[in-house]
């Protein structure tokens, strides 16, 4: 039974459509003055000026004119920001969102992106070399404002899941493809496969989806999917991102890729490393003895009842080694944010290069939030 509300008696109010007007809208005003928007596009506009020589080199000098790559690459921000899932959606989006239209400098009257046109040049400043350029301008942006440490850094490591399904993960030498095909003909759409009882290694299977993935653990008790390794190298001052690596985990372990971060940071940055922390896994003689050799102390947390070699009472019982035990926990707050909010928990790519390639991206892009967000409370302090 419907209640009558026993009041004054009203009419009934009715909707009415919006009519069409016309009306002057000026962007920039329409964005506050605090926005952590206002602080990113500053300086990734300090950044794209340093790469315009690489973008002059990647166009050609005649034809017809392209989406600018400056807006290509903001626009990956932006996916990275909001969690965007696809470019296809974002070009719908970006047609409505006036804040988004803003942050590309893009007049509200050109609207979005034909969808097959902006994937379609993503091509150019999608390759792993050009996104490593803008993280590596990030970073170096970041140091110019005095955010980073050049002596204290972290290294850790985690897994991103591949796009590809399990079912795709069948023998090399082709004897699976009767069983596939079997179940295709039963459910195309979703055919179930049952490998039940059967070992699959990497040694004698490969995914046909993505056949650089590989199916690997991170630890005992868990369980094993199509992946890529992912290595990061962590300043202890404000937990910025220094370096990240994607990579094969079986190949390369992450003591292997860890060291080979901190030669190469030490090339590009001209860094004076001189700790370097780490959790369990890196309590080995490979990662500590490496460290010694480029005379860096080893602050890795040490495994009960084992020794190495180069990590003993006389670094542990220092209060730089307890500093860093505590800092290295930062790390986490980098995986958490390129997982949840940059979209990196599973590869929306196929293959190590393209994965890459948004890896340098969502990094980048967490670098920015991080130094504006830091510049932001400065300010209010």
């Amino acid at each position: 039974m419907i209640g009558v509300w026993s009041g004054q008696r009203t009419m009934r109010g009715k909707p009415q459509a919006q009519p069409e007007f016309l009306t002057t809208i000026n962007l920039n005003q329409r964005v506050p003055a605090d926005h952590p928007l206002r602080g990113i596009k500053a300086r990734v506009d300090k950044v794209l000026t340093k790469l315009s020589p690489l973008f002059d080199e990647l166009y050609a000098d005649e034809g017809r004119p392209s989406i600018p790559p400056e807006q290509l690459l903001k626009s990956r921000i932006l996916m990275a920001l909001y969690s965007v899932r696809s470019e296809r959606l974002f070009c719908e989006q970006l047609g409505y969102n006036l804040l988004w239209l803003w942050f590309l400098d893009r007049e509200l009257e050109a609207g979005s992106f034909d969808a097959t046109v902006f994937t379609h040049n993503y091509d150019r400043v999608l390759s792993a070399d050009a996104a490593k350029l803008f993280f590596v301008e990030v970073y170096d942006l970041s140091r110019q404002e005095g955010w980073t440490s050049e002596q204290h850094f972290t290294a850790d490591g985690t897994l991103i899941e591949a796009w590809a399904s399990l079912k795709s993960f069948v023998r090399k030498d082709g004897r699976d493809q009767a069983k596939v095909q079997s179940a295709k003909e039963e459910d195309f759409g979703n055919p179930t496969v049952n490998f039940h009882g059967e070992q699959r290694r990497n040694d004698t299977h490969r995914s046909t989806t993505d056949p650089e993935s590989v199916l690997y653990r991170k630890a005992n008790g868990q369980a094993s999917k199509l992946c890529f390794g992912t290595q990061v190298l962590m300043e202890n001052r404000h937990g910025l991102c220094a370096a990240i690596t994607v990579h094969n985990p079986i190949a390369q372990d992450e003591p292997t890729v860890a060291l080979a971060q901190v030669d190469e940071h030490r090339e590009l940055h001209a860094a004076k490393i001189t700790t370097l922390g780490a959790d369990k896994a890196y309590h080995q003689k490979k990662f500590v003895a490496g460290c010694r050799e480029r005379e860096i102390s080893p602050h890795a947390a040490c495994k009960d009842r084992t020794q190495v070699d180069g990590l003993d009472g006389r670094t542990i019982r220092r209060v730089g080694y307890r500093t860093s035990q505590r800092l290295r926990k930062r790390v986490a707050e980098i995986f958490g944010w390129m997982k949840t909010v940059g979209g990196l928990r599973r590869s929306r790519y196929r293959g190590v290069e393209r994965t890459q390639a948004w890896a340098y991206f969502v990094a980048g892009t967490y670098n920015l939030l991080r130094i504006t967000n830091l510049g932001l409370s400065l300010q209010a302090g």
